[in-house]
């Protein structure tokens, strides 16, 4: 078989690893888009390392234009964390009809918080024959891992899980999301004030497509239906983190004052149908010196089991599951499809196109 094209659509601190991951997986990129002008112009290999490549960064306002010349078999999109704001990079690459995986963590599961543009997207892809998705580290240890260890037991009443992750590592887009750098009352106005709201309003902020998602409110989305679960009511809290001390942001580019929020904590509750109720927790901060990664999930019931995983390197996680999760995506049926409704993904000890059907 020919080798996997594949396209880098944001040339961050993501794709350092995606674009590597990509020719040590036997495929190879055609074409890399970006925002910023300092990069325009410049080999890829001063981005991922390396021997350069011959292929240069372009601005993403010609992404259509260099997408439909570049002919790429899927797409890596690695930039922002709504929906929204990935919508155009989704939707040039399903009118061209190629294959799409961002590490967006509402497009892991977006149709529980975003489904007007998810639904938009669906029909178009499904039009043109290639298939959206969004994946990285929440795919497996967020989700598959969860699963799996639900299949070894007898009965759940509880799901209980809390990750934390360094906004540092992602760039500022994320950071200011989590409302690192606010002050408590900012904080209060511009992040929690949004999930004081009845149900009712919360479901229409979701239809006009104005909401703004804790990660875990997707996991819960993705995990429901993985389990073959039926929601009946989910809600959302959302706290700021401090610390002690300042500490400086490089990502921000400025010191978060002590006292201040370095980020939030967001607590999803989800019922279902069945009876099984979701409680998780995602924190995303700007670390102190003592803090780092951490992953923990308990499935309670018969029997209980708990899984911790400190120190994760969730970066390079995140990026090998987008790369191994490649042939997944281009097998899939068409349409925005969620990876609760692909295969579980596994470790490609072959090339990419190996695995291709």
């Amino acid at each position: 078989m020919n080798k996997i094209k594949v396209a880098q659509y944001g040339c961050g601190k993501m794709s350092v690893y995606t674009m590597r991951y990509v020719y040590e997986k036997g495929a190879e990129i055609v074409a890399a888009l970006d925002i910023d002008e300092n990069k325009f112009g410049k080999d890829i290999s001063v981005i991922m390392g390396g021997e350069e490549k011959g292929v240069l960064i372009s601005d993403s306002k010609n992404a259509e234009e260099i997408l439909r010349q570049a002919k790429p078999d899927i797409c890596i999109i690695t930039t922002m964390s709504l929906l929204s704001d990935v919508y155009d990079a989704f939707e040039i690459c399903a009118k061209l009809g190629i294959n799409a995986i961002s590490t967006c963590e509402e497009a892991f599961y977006p149709e529980n918080s975003n489904p007007e543009l998810t639904n938009k997207l669906d029909r178009l892809a499904k039009e043109t024959g290639c298939t959206l998705t969004g994946a990285g580290y929440q795919d497996i240890f967020w989700g598959n891992l969860i699963t799996v260890l639900g299949g070894a037991t007898h009965k759940i009443t509880k799901i209980k899980g809390s990750s934390s992750y360094n906004v540092e590592d992602y760039g500022i887009a994320l950071a200011k999301a989590h409302g690192s750098g606010l002050t408590l009352e900012e904080f209060d106005k511009e992040v929690a004030a949004v999930d004081r709201v009845t149900d009712e309003k919360r479901q229409e902020v979701i239809n006009k497509g104005e909401y703004l998602p804790s990660y875990m409110w997707n996991v819960n989305g993705w995990l429901a239906d993985k389990m073959g679960l039926t929601i009946t009511h989910q809600t959302q809290v959302t706290v700021p983190t401090t610390y002690p001390s300042d500490l400086d942001s490089s990502t921000l580019g400025m010191t978060v004052k002590a006292g201040d929020a370095t980020g939030m904590s967001a607590i999803v509750t989800t019922e279902t149908k069945e009876g099984i109720i979701f409680e998780t927790e995602c924190i995303g901060k700007v670390y102190g010196p003592d803090e780092c990664d951490k992953n923990e999930w308990t499935i309670y019931g018969e029997p209980d089991t708990t899984v911790v995983i400190t120190r994760p390197a969730t970066v390079e996680l995140t990026c090998a599951t987008v790369v191994n999760r490649i042939p997944d995506v281009i097998n899939s049926k068409p349409g925005f499809i969620p990876t609760s409704e692909m295969p579980i993904l596994q470790y490609r000890t072959k090339n990419l196109d190996e695995y291709l059907k």
